[in-house]
């Protein structure tokens, strides 16, 4: 077989993987993308494309998830809702999709994408003030200290408001709180609000507004301070999901949703401090 027949081979594999990609494990490019893998005898795989917020409770989620179903494999891709709702809206390889903001899933419900009985809330998450152990800051001051005239240099990380539900409560919790036209020349912006918890831990940003599931996990919760924002400031973050029509193996997605409301899901999401949704 000539070199050429070769890398067409190669190039069609590829393609039939690609097309099939809620019925079997792939990878993405992502720099965000945690291959959450288990021997499945069955092939049934489903790619789920998740917030950032919710990275350390789904290694626990899974870890349970794996017990009950231990022929489903999931791989998971984290990252901002709304740049999934854009890559989902362009029939992205996903089977489920978990938002920070519920209203990107009933988006894709309402474009023929999803179906409405498949809809769901798994959590209600909080908004929080983030700083390393080693800062100086006040923590307990909250938002007042980020309007102190003796630290008017500090540099301020939030989400993306475009597209990172975090970054748009963030945004809402300082217009409120009349302080937004004071710190704006100063905001960091990351793409999610996982990146904008790493800007603070690399000292690339000196305070953050970041989730509390995050300020909460094993990797955060002993570095650092937080104080949690009122929830009058910003609009609920009501998060939710849905399971796509094109997935491949809609037994294997409907038992994950299942699994994300049930007792034993919502045990692990109360842990990292996602209150319960009103079903």
């Amino acid at each position: 077989m000539s070199l050429n027949s070769r890398r067409l081979l190669r190039v069609l594999a590829l393609l039939i993987l690609a097309a099939f990609g809620c019925g079997q494990a792939t990878k993405t490019g992502t720099t965000e993308t945690a291959n959450l893998k288990q021997e499945s005898s069955t092939g049934e795989n489903i790619r789920v494309a998740a917030a950032s917020d919710l990275r350390f409770a789904m290694e626990e989620l899974l870890t349970e998830f794996r017990q009950l179903h231990p022929q489903i494999q999931v791989d998971v891709t984290y990252g901002s809702s709304g740049n999934f709702y854009t890559q989902l809206s362009n029939q992205a390889p996903f089977c489920v999709y978990l938002s920070a903001d519920i209203d990107y899933p009933r988006k894709l419900v309402e474009q023929g994408l999803a179906e409405k009985e498949t809809e769901f809330t798994y959590g209600i998450g909080h908004l929080v003030v983030w700083v390393p152990n080693e800062s100086k800051l006040d923590i307990e001051r909250g938002l007042e200290l980020l309007s102190d005239p003796t630290i008017r240099k500090i540099a301020i990380a939030i989400a993306n408001p475009k597209h990172a539900p975090y970054g748009k409560a963030a945004e809402a919790a300082l217009k409120t709180s009349g302080l937004f036209e004071h710190v704006e020349s100063r905001l960091v912006q990351g793409d999610s609000v996982a990146q904008t918890a790493q800007f603070v831990q690399s000292g690339a940003a000196d305070v953050g507004l970041i989730a509390l599931s995050l300020a909460l996990s094993p990797a955060m919760v002993d570095k650092g301070r937080y104080w949690k924002v009122p929830q009058q400031l910003y609009p609920p973050l009501v998060q939710g999901g849905i399971v796509m029509k094109s997935a491949k193996v809609p037994r294997a997605a409907h038992a994950y949703r299942q699994f994300l409301i049930s007792p034993a899901g919502q045990a692990i999401l109360k842990k990292y401090g996602f209150d319960a949704p009103d079903h």
